[in-house]
């Protein structure tokens, strides 16, 4: 299929790889010249405006808006909408509210443009391990997309099959390939709202765990209870056969393994809309949710005073997404 692919940064670039991986034709445009060359240099149509995308794809035009939340997303997705045929479907893999989604879809929907939103996982190992990816639209529009869903989607590839899924028909088959039509629009990004907002809570779970090996040596306990661990190998062993083993804790325990002192990291921990809004809706829901809460509020008590739990939740997001830390 061809598709046009608007921004190539940490992840845009590499869904346009690994759709050319694939087979699938890509038009690619980005602020960036540089960016686009490099894709230009491995086989992709470089573009330079959103004008100029518009004559290089098919019609009718699939597009894919790869930017940060709020306005390069906003602007970008009303700029294509603007002159779109009717037929045309605009993805937005990005990290947007999903509220946001269903007021697009709505005004786009009157010129007969299609809107999917896709809650995108898999930071800057989804060239090589694919992307996991939780989408929302109507049926025809996603089943139009499924060529381009299944390339970009990690496959069944070797995690075990859980038991007894295949005795209920009703379950997408898509999800142990690694990508659900999760519902209308507006679903995916709410799905993906909600797991990053658990991702909150499992880094800080694992946070809050080393630290309180991390102090165990120190200077105010009787010298016989001090321990003195070493961090990388618990990380290292908790890897192997534990039930806390992770893709997070993988990527805690290279960190470790780098420098166990994690002194590259100032512990002043961002946070993404992703988790706040999770609490926004769990609220308006009444469900508690306690732990992602705190998780999140402990994010924002990192900025004032660090701790090593704080560099290590620094590390796992530089790990998994390239996150690096916003200068205080």
């Amino acid at each position: 299929m061809k598709i046009g692919i608007v921004g190539l940064g940490r992840m845009g670039g590499n869904i346009a790889r690994r759709l050319m991986r694939g087979g699938h034709e890509c038009v690619v445009w980005d602020r960036s010249a540089d960016a686009v060359k490099e894709l230009a240099g491995e086989g992709a149509i470089a573009a330079e405006s959103l004008d100029d995308m518009s004559g290089k794809l098919a019609d009718p035009a699939i597009w894919w808006v790869m930017l940060p939340a709020g306005d390069p997303t906003e602007q970008t997705i009303a700029a294509i909408g603007a002159k779109a045929a009717s037929g045309t479907i605009i993805i937005d893999g990005g990290n947007t509210f999903w509220k946001d989604d269903i007021r697009r879809a709505k005004s786009l929907s009157d010129k007969g443009v299609h809107y999917v939103d896709v809650g995108t996982s898999g930071g800057v190992w989804g060239l090589e391990r694919g992307f996991c990816m939780m989408i929302g639209g109507d049926k025809d529009a996603v089943d139009t997309l499924d060529p381009i869903f299944d390339t970009l989607a990690p496959g069944l590839g070797t995690v075990p099959r859980t038991p007894d899924r295949e005795a209920h028909p009703d379950e997408d088959p898509r999800a142990e390939k690694g990508y659900i039509h999760a519902g209308p629009v507006g679903a995916g990004h709410f799905v993906k709202m909600v797991h990053n907002g658990i991702e909150y809570g499992l880094m800080q779970a694992y946070a809050e765990g080393f630290d309180v090996l991390y102090g165990r040596n120190a200077p105010k306990l009787p010298d016989d209870e001090k321990f003195d661990f070493n961090m990388a190998d618990i990380a290292e062993v908790w890897r192997r056969g534990s039930v806390v083993s992770s893709w997070l804790l993988d990527l805690t325990a290279a960190a470790l393994a780098k420098d166990p002192k994690l002194s590259q990291f100032s512990g002043h921990v961002a946070d993404s809309g992703e988790g706040r809004w999770t609490i926004d809706a769990a609220m308006e829901q009444s469900t508690p949710v306690a732990v992602l809460t705190t998780a999140l509020f402990a994010r924002y008590r990192s900025r004032i005073d660090a701790m090593y739990g704080d560099k290590l939740l620094s590390a796992m997001r530089y790990g998994f997404g390239g996150h690096v830390e916003i200068p205080q």
